[in-house]
């Protein structure tokens, strides 16, 4: 599982590229760079939309694959 984030939206706050959402929880995302490969984890509404765009496909996605934790 992984989304690309919209450059509009969020980047790689080391390098300023594009970043992957590989994984996510209840109360987090957990992002990677394309680019640098420099990972972390931000709030699910980091990238400013509400909880509305990432967060929602992501868990959907976990939940289909059999891993809701």
């Amino acid at each position: 599982m992984s989304v690309r984030v919209d450059l509009a939206d969020g980047r790689c706050r080391t390098c300023g590229s594009a970043l992957d959402i590989t994984d996510c929880s209840d109360i987090a995302l957990f992002c990677e760079c394309s680019e640098c490969g420099d990972s972390y984890e931000v709030e699910t509404d980091a990238f400013g939309d509400g909880c509305a765009t990432y967060f929602p496909a992501l868990m959907a996605t976990k939940m289909q694959e059999g891993d809701d934790t």
